[in-house]
């Protein structure tokens, strides 16, 4: 985490990451009376993703610099939403100006936005000081998506319900080989289709462990929908087993260690990875990196 002072007496400038996710499977056992889906699932926590930098304001405002989500208006980018429920929850006085750096793909299931609108509570509720403990910000996340509460707590995890409630997992060093079809897939849209399995017998964390509960009920779906999701399918089909993370398209297959996973992406980039798609590694992380920097921010202050 690092700050560059602004000039004409502004505050400082601080940076925070916004970790990606995978889920290493992904169960729906139901659909709610309030049309929402009973999931199961397991979050894997990333050393990759966005990184946000945030300046405190005096004035109150929340200011957007730069478009974080390109055609999405400020007052609905998640980030500007998450300040605001903070501000408004905390009744604080204080703004911030927001930038955020986005590495992150929209529509691919790696919860991009999710990871940004979590950094901002956890990160603002430090600067602005507002001392709201982190169940109070996971449910403030809840409000903005069900991806929220995850990274406001930091931990890899196991998840029920529609993905709020989490037992943190310890789970083994692993890198990922991950790609990127282009193709933006829709929640909304992957929850509505007719062909979506709803009613698949609950898992349990045993059966996770042993490996009997990988699939994730969207993939059938986006490869009958998307032939980009399914040519992706195909490709890292030929490195190792690969797998869809949440209801968006990209894909990845799973390896010991950064030597297997760095010979499959170069067999994978010498000529088996189709035209306009990306593909990169990522280390699974014991640990959100912004709960580290949070830390180090916190230690930095009371030095």
């Amino acid at each position: 985490m690092s700050a560059a002072a602004g000039g004409g007496g502004e505050q400082a400038w601080s940076s925070w990451p916004a970790p990606a996710k995978l889920n290493l499977f992904l169960r729906i056992t139901g659909r709610r009376a309030d049309g929402y889906h009973e999931l199961q699932s397991v979050f894997r926590l990333l050393d990759w993703g966005d990184r946000l930098r945030l300046r405190v304001r005096a004035d109150g405002a929340i200011q957007r610099v730069g478009a974080s989500a390109p055609g999405v208006d400020a007052a609905d980018d998640l980030v500007v939403r998450a300040a605001a429920l903070l501000k408004n929850a905390a009744k604080c006085s204080q703004g911030v100006d927001i930038s955020v750096e986005k590495i992150v793909p929209a529509g691919a299931g790696l919860g991009g936005g999710s990871s940004d609108a979590a950094t901002i509570l956890v990160a603002l509720n430090a600067l602005w000081r507002t001392g709201l403990e982190l169940e109070a910000l996971a449910d403030l996340g809840l409000q903005l998506g069900a991806d929220v509460p995850v990274f406001v707590h930091g931990d890899n995890a196991w998840a029920e319900g529609v993905g709020e409630r989490l037992v943190p997992l310890a789970l083994p060093p692993a890198w990922y080989l991950l790609v990127d079809p282009g193709v933006h897939a829709a929640t909304g849209s992957a929850f509505q289709a007719h062909d979506l399995t709803r009613n698949a017998a609950p898992a349990t964390i045993a059966d996770f462990v042993s490996g009997a509960a990988l699939e994730n009920a969207f993939e059938p779906v986006l490869r009958r929908r998307e032939p980009a999701v399914e040519a992706a399918f195909m490709a890292l089909a030929q490195v190792g087993r690969p797998r869809l993370t949440g209801s968006g398209s990209a894909c990845f297959a799973e390896f010991t260690d950064l030597a297997q996973a760095r010979t499959a992406l170069d067999r994978l980039q010498q000529g088996r990875l189709p035209v306009g798609m990306r593909a990169w590694l990522a280390a699974g992380a014991a640990r959100s990196s912004l709960h580290l920097a949070l830390e180090a921010w916190q230690a930095g202050r009371d030095n």
